[in-house]
């Protein structure tokens, strides 16, 4: 067997997204004064690589305890469409059905960019570029994903959604003046409004930013951010793909490690109750 981690090192210097905090880590004790280190840390857990539960973005259950493994782990593809990116590009459905690597029904499916060389700590560090700017989908590509019955996205960038299909659209007014003067129109025209019937209420929803959260979350289908670590060594491959958060109940989101199994089989079975989220 063989694994590929496609996770990024965290450390004090990994940054949360953008209006969120980052990470603190610091000694409760050492080994001069009590003879054993113990450390602490408070962050967000938006923070590095992270998959976001459901319950980040909807009322639906769908915490990090809920999740069983043969969800959170199974057959997939890294699909590399980072010849067709830039800054603001839009992911189409058939820059990935065009990539060479077959994408299945229900597959895990990790998107390479190439966006994850401006994350914190690498050669071509750029945080606005990477957070403000990545690339991302529009409704075409949720319903895409849908029909295709993904099990669960991860990306190399800040957000499953475009930089500019999101919040920040708003908080970088100067960079959503910039995106628009690229596409010669404003956000809300570029994007759209869409409309989706929300799960437990009925109540009819209509929104413009988070189509991947808001709208996706609630239909099952969530996604891993931040995706880096080794990515580039399995491009345009099959695999099976984990994702590992922490077994925690009540947490809408985690960090974790992602990796890449190869030469393990096809199958995957949760078994026992702890791996099938039985509480």
């Amino acid at each position: 067997m063989k694994m590929v981690d496609l996770s990024h090192m965290m450390n004090v210097h990994t940054p949360g997204w953008v209006g969120y905090s980052g990470n603190k880590m610091y000694y409760a004790q050492n080994l001069q004064t009590r003879s054993i280190v113990a450390q602490r840390i408070e962050t967000a857990m938006h923070v590095g690589t992270h998959i976001d539960g459901a319950m980040h973005a909807t009322d639906e259950k769908g915490d990090m305890g809920s999740y069983p493994l043969d969800y959170l782990v199974g057959e997939g593809a890294v699909v590399d469409i980072s010849q067709h990116m830039d800054d603001w590009a839009v992911i189409t459905p058939k820059m990935l059905e065009d990539a060479p690597v077959e994408i299945k029904k229900g597959d895990v499916l990790i998107i390479h960019t190439g966006f994850h060389r401006y994350y914190e700590g690498q050669p071509q560090q750029d945080l606005v570029r990477y957070f403000c700017m990545h690339p991302g989908g529009k409704l075409e590509l949720l319903e895409w994903m849908l029909d295709m019955e993904i099990k669960w996205f991860g990306i190399d960038a800040g957000s499953g959604d475009h930089a500019m299909n999101t919040s920040i659209r708003f908080m970088r007014q100067d960079l959503a003046k910039q995106f628009e003067e690229k596409v010669g129109m404003s956000c809300e025209e570029f994007f759209g409004d869409y409309d989706y019937t929300h799960k437990l209420s009925g109540r009819a929803v209509k929104s413009n930013i988070f189509p991947f959260h808001n709208y996706a979350f609630q239909e099952g289908l969530i996604h891993a951010e931040n995706v880096g670590g080794d990515i580039e060594r399995v491009l345009d491959q099959r695999c099976v793909i984990g994702a590992f958060p922490w077994r925690y109940d009540g947490l809408e989101s985690c960090p974790c490690r992602i990796i890449c199994f190869f030469d393990v089989g096809d199958g995957v079975e949760a078994v026992g109750d702890a791996a099938r989220a039985i509480k």
